[in-house]
């Protein structure tokens, strides 16, 4: 998949894309990222495609982690849209281990003060991460500690599968009212048990037959074989005195990279709906292709356009932004202007986050500093992988993906 249309005919100025190009390699040269892949497309074609400091294969793999979220969120909308769950149903319908949740109030973790929850954790909730979950990762709360206590701790937690993970997480309190707030958490994880359970089929299973191979993305997997294990890409991460390793075992004081040259399904025995698909630049590009053109590519559709609608639109409660609505904010101004729908976070006014972008521009970001955005007003899409984690650049990176279509870009 190389570069099929000259920008110029697109829309897009060669000396944006020259200048894009040339701030990406700045992280490169500066000791920050590996390398890097991008792909910018306009109107469905692919106007430019560079790699740098990295191969530029279309078929390499690279750990998504959290862009498996928007992935695993579109397969629910599938089920919901042949009417197997309603959005408002309570999870316990369909995970009765959700019934009568508590709400974390006080105390510590070894003495927590809870309270009945008002109302259910519905399905939107997850959809939303608005379910009270945690990751028993991030926050510095007693309820993070309850999950790390539980070997909760992480976003891979190691040794039960789906069904098991599940279930210990419904026996935890809650950060919150469901509805109320937002928080990062294993929301999306316990959507693809919901799946499992909702259409009767492992997740993988599920995902393979009504999401990829309809799409044609052959390579995105949980479980890589041994010829697509030859083309995962290593996962590098700061080194202590600067720059990066290349294997996490020349990193052991790097919090949180332990193991990470293996998949997160051979290093945590889960399928993990929330951070555990490999895929590649062709794949996650066709992907986003399929959410410009409204739920559907080459003749295929998954999803309705009204669907998609409903994805992009902010459901933070009261309309509010991420600054208002998240328990935590990752640094000032990162969420201001931001809001988040059903597997996406949106751009409601880029204004007050100083980002040039377009209103209504969606996308989701990885752990290891991979990122996409699809721009329905300009019809463009754009994806970024590298592969480093932890990985503090990738909301500058996005920024600047942000600005394509205020860089040159002509309607």
């Amino acid at each position: 998949m190389r570069t099929t249309v000259n920008p110029p005919s697109h829309g897009l100025a060669p000396s944006s894309l020259a200048t894009l190009d040339e701030r990406l390699r700045e992280y490169v040269d500066n000791g920050l990222l590996p390398g890097w892949q991008l792909l910018v497309s306009r109107h469905g074609q692919v106007v430019h495609h560079r790699s740098y400091g990295m191969d530029d294969r279309d078929d390499t793999l690279f750990r998504i982690y959290s862009m498996t979220k928007p992935v695993t969120s579109v397969a629910a909308m599938i089920l919901h849209q042949e009417g197997r769950f309603d959005l408002t149903d309570p999870l316990e319908r369909h995970l009765p281990a959700f019934r009568d949740m508590r709400i974390f109030t006080g105390g510590d973790a070894d003495a927590p003060v809870t309270e009945p929850a008002r109302g259910p954790i519905r399905i939107r909730h997850l959809l939303q991460h608005t379910s009270g979950l945690s990751y028993g990762a991030f926050l510095d709360h007693p309820l993070d500690e309850m999950y790390r206590a539980r070997g909760l701790g992480s976003p891979q937690p190691p040794g039960r599968d789906l069904a098991e993970l599940t279930d210990a997480w419904a026996g935890l309190p809650l950060l919150f009212e469901p509805g109320s707030r937002w928080n990062y958490g294993v929301s999306t994880d316990v959507l693809g048990r919901l799946i499992e359970v909702v259409s009767g089929q492992s997740l993988d299973a599920f995902l393979t037959e009504r999401v990829f191979a309809p799409l044609g993305m052959t390579d995105t997997t949980f479980t890589p074989t041994p010829a697509q294990r030859a083309r995962l890409t290593r996962v590098y991460a700061p080194g202590e005195g600067g720059g990066l390793v290349e294997r996490a075992e020349d990193a052991e004081d790097v919090e949180d990279v332990e193991d990470v040259e293996d998949t997160v399904l051979e290093r945590s025995g889960f399928l993990c709906g929330g951070g555990g698909l490999l895929s590649t630049m062709a794949d996650y590009h066709r992907f986003t292709q399929m959410l410009l053109g409204g739920g559907a590519l080459d003749g295929v559709r998954l999803l309705e356009r009204h669907t998609v609608n409903l994805m992009t639109a902010n459901h933070l409660p009261g309309g509010v932004d991420l600054a208002q609505a998240a328990v935590t904010i990752p640094e000032p101004g990162r969420y201001d202007g931001l809001g988040f729908g059903l597997g996406f976070s949106i751009d409601l006014d880029p204004t007050f986050r100083g980002v040039t972008c377009a209103p209504g521009q969606y996308g989701w970001s990885g752990a290891a500093g991979t990122t996409f955005l699809v721009d329905p007003h300009h019809r463009l899409t754009a994806v970024f992988l590298t592969q480093v984690l932890p990985s503090p650049h990738t909301a500058a990176v996005r920024t600047l993906l942000g600005r394509l279509p205020h860089t040159g870009l002509r309607d």
